[in-house]
């Protein structure tokens, strides 16, 4: 990739038990990152797993430094990615035309209808789960 147009840091964090699932996990999503055609690492500072106190979980997180063609894929990283945090270092200001923001704001609401349908599924069988439980006697003891 030529200089990038778009650089950021970006934190990924996860948590999840057992401890060599999350290694495992942490190390998956950097490759799949290194493997992205529309994203270029440029840095990343793994940080070590450590447990979580008064919990059977584990947490590590990666701080990157990635670069991108255009505002389009960093929308794309964040969606794929879901980053805890970006923050821009270069450029300083955007100068964009309308369609840049167009375009972001349907890919989050076509995001945002997914997790929405996605919920609604989860809730309608819920409460047929719900329903069947109910239908169901406990046993006499």
């Amino acid at each position: 990739m030529e200089k990038p147009a778009v650089t950021i840091n970006a934190i990924m964090e996860l948590m999840g038990s057992p401890e060599e699932h999350v290694n495992k996990t942490m190390d998956m999503i950097l490759v799949k990152l290194k493997e992205s055609k529309d994203i270029e690492v440029l840095s990343e500072k793994v940080s070590e797993t450590t447990s979580i106190e008064d919990r059977p979980f584990w947490s590590k997180f990666v701080e990157v430094e990635l670069g991108f063609k255009n505002m389009d894929d960093v929308t794309g990283f964040c969606f794929d990615f879901m980053p805890s945090s970006i923050e821009v270092i270069d450029p300083g200001s955007f100068n964009f035309k309308k369609n840049v923001m167009d375009n972001l704001w349907n890919d989050l609401i076509a995001r945002l209808h997914q997790y929405d349908m996605l919920l609604k599924n989860l809730h309608a069988e819920n409460k047929v789960m719900k329903k069947k439980l109910g239908a169901v006697e406990e046993p006499k003891e």
